[in-house]
């Protein structure tokens, strides 16, 4: 229990660095940015109370927004997608028995494909409208919206790849 919440420790800060420090920096095309860290609100446990997840998800925004000097934004986006959390992951993933579960690829790989896809547009659309906070410029809001999401969810998956190939040649 207690080497969980160190691990998700460890996780919650790689991914701000990774995201504020390096991915931030990066505009493929001058048009898509990955947006790594929802990464982490994919790998919280199911039985986690929607509170501490709310929680969890406005500091982890609040951080990225107080490194990257942006008010409030990702705090925002990230916040809405955790209070949507729990009736997300009830559309994706039957009724586990026990509140410890842990979607991922080693689990269910079509179920969390499909979540994660859901989980990354949302945040990302979310992200970009705030961001713009307008409809003037609207097919270059969607191009940003459509290629970050197409360039974040296969780093998503190949995280999650990597991480269970690697807890899996440990045991």
């Amino acid at each position: 229990m207690k080497l969980n919440y160190i691990y998700e420790i460890v996780l919650f800060v790689l991914l701000v660095l990774l995201q504020t420090l390096l991915l931030n920096r990066i505009s493929l095309f001058g048009v898509a940015t990955p947006v790594l860290y929802v990464y982490f609100l994919l790998k919280l446990p199911v039985g986690r109370t929607p509170y501490s997840v709310i929680l969890i998800a406005f500091l982890m925004g609040l951080i990225i927004d107080i490194f990257l000097n942006t008010p409030g934004m990702n705090a925002a986006a990230i916040t809405i997608v955790a209070a949507f959390r729990k009736n997300i992951i009830g559309l994706f993933f039957e009724e586990e028995g026990h509140d410890e579960y842990i979607p991922g690829m080693n689990m269910d790989a079509g179920p969390f494909v499909r979540f994660t896809i859901f989980m990354v547009v949302l945040h990302i659309t979310l992200l970009f409208f705030i961001e713009s906070f307008t409809l003037f410029n609207l097919k270059n809001t969607l191009l940003r919206i459509v290629t970050s999401s197409v360039v974040t969810i296969p780093l998503i998956l190949a995280l999650d790849s990597l991480m269970f190939k690697r807890k899996a040649g440990e045991q």
